[in-house]
Order: C-alpha cells, then structure tokens, then sequence
C-alpha cells in the first residue's frame, strides 16, 4: 500500500536569484550565471518611456496548483499525475527560480523546473509569452505539459499508460549519464508517483497525488548495496568525478573550511552533471532531497571545483587573513543539497543527513564546528551567490552537528583572532522602509533589504562620469534573456514608486527596457527609457503596487538596437 507524504507552506513564488558557479575555479570569478531577464519586453508592454503608472499591468487570476494541474493536463493530453510527480521532483511544488548553477546547465523556472530551450518551446507551443512561462504558475504548468506533449509525439506510445512515459520524462529533465536517467526516472519521479503527495497551504490543500503501484518502462538502477562506498564516508555512494586536481602543499592545502551548497535541481541532474568531465566541475558530495542518499564525488584529499572565489577574511569575521588571495577550492569540501536557495523549506531527513556528514568531515579532518568554518556559499561569495539561501536551518543544523559530533562545543577561536559576532538579522517588518536604493556595486547596499545580481555577459565599469556612487554594470543589446536584476525586499504590501539611474553617452540605448514584478513574480510592467540623455539624475519609471518579500526590476537586454544598456541604480520610494 502507498503512502502519501504531507507538506506545508508551499510558496506561491519566490524570486531569488541563487547557486553556484562554473567557470575558472582558481583565478577571478567572471560572474558567468544565468540569471531571469525581461524577455522581448516590447511584445509585453507599450509603456512609456519615463514613467506612466504601471500598477497592475497583467491581472492573471491562478485559482490554485490543483486547477491548472488538471486543466494542462486535458490541454496537452498528459496525464495529471505524472505532470504532478515529475513538478514535485523538480520543485516541491514551489513556484521557485533558481540560477545557472553550472556552465551547461541553464536556470530552472516553476513548478516544472523549465530550463533553456524549453523556456522557449514551452512558450511557443502553449501560446504565452516566455516570461509568463517563467513567472506565471498557470503559464509555467501548461508550458512543462506543452514540453512532455511534443516529446511523447515523437515517441509515439500509449499515452494511457503511465509506465511507458519514462523515456519522455528522462528527456524532459535533460540527463545524459545512464545511471543518473535510471536514478532520475526510478528513485526519484516514479517514486513520488508511488508514494503520493499532500501539498498544504496557508488556506488548505493546495494540490493532492495519490500513490499508485506503478513500475516505468525503463532500465532499473543498480541497487545501492552493490555499488561501491564513499572512500571518505562510507555512508555515501562512490560515484568517482574526473574534475578534481591535488590540494597545494603546506597549511593552504589542508581541509579546513566546508562549504553548504544547493543544486538548483534534482539530486540525480545534479551529482550525474558533476560526474561528466564535459561539466568542467565538481562537488565533495551531494545530498538527495530527503537525506535518504549521498554521493560522494572528489576524495577529502582532493580539490573539487565548486566556488569560484578567492578567500577574503572580511567575508568571514575577520578569520584567518593569511588565507586572503587563495581560491577557497584549495582549503574547503564542497557538499551540494538537492534543491533551490529559493525555496520555502527544507526536509528534515537532508538536514539531518548532511549533519551526520559535517560531523564526520570535521572529525576526520580536525576543522572547528564554528560558523566561520561550516559556511553557506553565499557567504565566501556574496557578489553573485546567498546559497544555501534565507531558509537554510542554520541554528539547527550546527546544533545537529555538534550533536552528532557527541555534544561537544565548537572550538574557541584563537586568540589573537576577533571574538565572534552575531549573524545579520533577516528580513524583518522594523528595517526603515520609508526609500531603498539598489546600487550596482553591492558593497553599497543593505544586503538585507537591496541586492543586485547580473551575468557574466555585463561588464563592470567607471568610464562615463555621472554614475551613482560606485561606477555601473554595461552589456551590449541582443535577443537574449540575460538581464540584470536588481532586487529590494518590503515588510507589506505597498505602492511604491521607482526610479532609475545611469549616467548617459552616444553608445546607449534609446529603449532600455526595464521590466518591473512583484514579489509573487507577477509583471506588472515595462518601461522603455532612453539612456542617451536624462543622465546622472533619478529618472522615473512609475509607480506599482508591491508585494511582501523580494521584488524585482530586471534591466532588460532585449533591444533590437545595437547599442548598450546600463544597469547603475534604482530608487524605491
């Protein structure tokens, strides 16, 4: 008989833009992630530039996950319950938005998980825009439908018959490493259709999957007890990485610092990416979604490639300064969590799972049980990453740790070092609300309330005097989805007025186009601005009705000019 598992607090949607990084592991970061950009924002809205009221431009009524669950599923001839397990693997149901995680693999959008070309197929096929099938719950169901529907008809099979879709979710979710398909497929979506599903919201039952005795048409897993052991935990399975390279001689090479980070995605896309040297990257681990699987990729003693950032102490309270200028890689373990930074919650089985790993790691390789050693990725690399992210248990995770660790007190810090501070309070309804400016450099922001976030396609630059404070973010204007979010985050539902900044010359823009939602990921508007004049003054681009919690204003590379686009600063009064 199946079970069915009980989950609260879904979220309706969450925009915070999160991961980790690919790229060159031991030199500079080049910013290259993906993040969500106003798409064609001249087929959205014909606002004008300068700043007509855009409150409530599109008012699209979602009744609820359990609608728009069955009205895909009769459009696009999929069966419900498969749209609902394969949504549960890819989101817990969580209209969350990740990030470019590795080189390779694009962002994931929605409860579908949508990423890179099925954005725009998706969009294509079920008749919306591509940032309502981003952003949109009822868009970004019937585009994940809309993908599965023009897979299955070039499978041609019975489309009745839930075990023969195994093949078209393994290509759906863009797996390429046998075994990680099998995982995928067996362990991970059949298995949610095995068990079932109770998702609860704040105002009752937000969508239900009954448990079904079903096995998929698709070549099985080997079973874990045949499979070899992690060399370092034996807990884990040994699913050896080929991105790895030898930790540098003396005390900068000596494991002293593990790193907390999210997948962006499911636990199979992930360890089996990570697994494939075409990834050009790596992890120590990775932790399933329920703690019920590790996968151990790099030994301790090597150097996986899982930050892109050189230490620098006054990220990290001031400890440990003679690390400064050396990649994090050389010292650090890398454990990545199945998952998004973005989403509302995190299951008890992971947590307790990854407890039991820290624990160990610590006690093998002697690093303290403090929190400038147990650190978030967000924290070694704030420019462009807050992984594990906002909901991360931080308090009861180290208390498990030191648990498992057999209760004793993290060490002392030396010294001669700084005593410890108090972590930054969260997002909370007394932070002065009254104007938040959201600068291009973050270092100038209030991190708990202003952030910005752009690609490695933008260019950081001072050459055009007239900037806001600290110089400002240039990228040339083409057809793509990559714009530069800046995001600032309300104790209450508000209308609020917004204003950009940016310093002019002949080479910008005369419709850069910045896209503004809500909190909910809702557009409420597009304001298309020309950047060769109105220069270093606040220009603005209109007034809004904001939700509680992160909002966004994406400057947009979407321009059919040839000129460029620069994101400097934003007002929000």
């Amino acid at each position: 008989m199946s079970t069915r598992h009980l989950v609260s607090s879904i979220a309706a949607a969450t925009l915070i833009f999160t991961g980790c990084y690919a790229g060159d592991f031991d030199n500079e970061p080049n910013y290259n992630n993906g993040l969500p950009a106003g798409e064609d924002p001249a087929a959205e809205d014909d606002s004008d530039e300068g700043g007509d009221d855009g409150a409530s431009a599109e008012d699209i009524v979602v009744k609820g996950l359990e609608d728009a669950f069955t009205e895909a599923s009769k459009e696009f001839d999929v069966p419900v319950e498969l749209l609902k397990a394969l949504a549960y693997t890819e989101s817990h149901w969580e209209m969350v938005v990740g990030e470019e995680e590795f080189e390779g693999m694009p962002a994931a959008y929605g409860v579908m998980g949508l990423r890179g070309d099925q954005v725009r197929l998706g969009a294509e096929i079920a008749q919306v825009s591509e940032i309502d099938a981003k952003f949109d719950l009822r868009s970004n169901i019937r585009a994940g439908a809309a993908v599965l529907a023009n897979i299955a008809d070039e499978a041609d099979f019975d489309r009745s018959d839930l075990a023969a879709w195994a093949s078209t979710v393994v290509t759906y979710s863009g797996i390429t490493e046998p075994e990680g398909q099998a995982t995928y497929v067996h362990n991970e979506v059949y298995n949610v259709l095995r068990n079932g599903i109770i998702v609860e919201g704040a105002e009752g039952v937000s969508a239900v999957l009954d448990g079904l005795d079903i096995n998929p048409d698709f070549a099985e897993p080997l079973p874990a007890p045949q499979m070899a052991q992690g060399p370092d935990y034996p807990a884990a399975i040994w699913r050896a990485s080929p991105n790895n390279s030898a930790r540098p001689s003396g005390n900068i090479g000596k494991p002293s610092h593990v790193i907390i980070h999210t997948c962006e995605g499911s636990y199979s896309g992930c360890w089996s990416w990570l697994a494939q040297s075409k990834s050009g990257v790596s992890a120590h681990y990775v932790v399933n979604d329920t703690g019920s699987e590790i996968t151990q990729l790099v030994k301790e003693s090597r150097k996986a490639w899982h930050i892109a950032a050189k230490y620098k102490s006054s990220l990290n309270g001031g400890k440990d300064s003679w690390r400064n200028g050396y990649s994090n890689n050389n010292f650090t373990v890398g454990i990545e969590h199945a998952g998004k930074s973005a989403q509302k919650s995190w299951h008890s089985g992971l947590i307790d799972a990854s407890a039991k790993l820290v624990c160990n790691i610590t006690q093998d390789q002697g690093i303290p049980r403090d929190k400038y050693h147990i650190v978030g990725h967000g924290q070694l690399q704030p420019y462009n990453r807050v992984d594990p992210g906002a909901n991360w248990p931080w308090a009861s995770y180290m208390s498990k740790i030191d648990a498992y660790c057999g209760g004793k007190p993290p060490q002392d810090p030396p010294p001669n070092d700084p005593p410890p501070q108090d972590d930054p309070p969260p997002p909370n309804d007394d932070l002065p609300q009254s104007t938040i400016v959201v600068d291009s450099n973050n270092n100038n922001n209030n991190s708990a309330i202003a952030k910005i976030a752009v690609s490695g396609n933008w260019n950081s630059s001072s050459n055009v005097s007239g900037y806001y404070k600290s110089g400002y973010w240039w990228s040339s204007t083409e057809a793509i989805s990559d714009g530069a979010t800046f995001s600032f985050y309300l104790a209450g539902d508000a209308t609020r007025t917004v204003d950009a900044w940016w310093p002019a010359a002949s080479d910008r823009s005369t419709a850069a186009p910045f896209v503004i939602f809500d909190a909910n990921g809702s557009k409420l508007g597009t304001v298309k601005v020309n950047q060769k004049n109105n220069g270093s003054k606040w220009v603005t681009l209109g007034t809004f009705n904001f939700k509680k919690g992160w909002n966004n204003v994406v400057l947009s590379r979407w321009v059919s000019d040839d000129d460029v686009v620069i994101a400097d600063a934003i007002r929000v009064r």
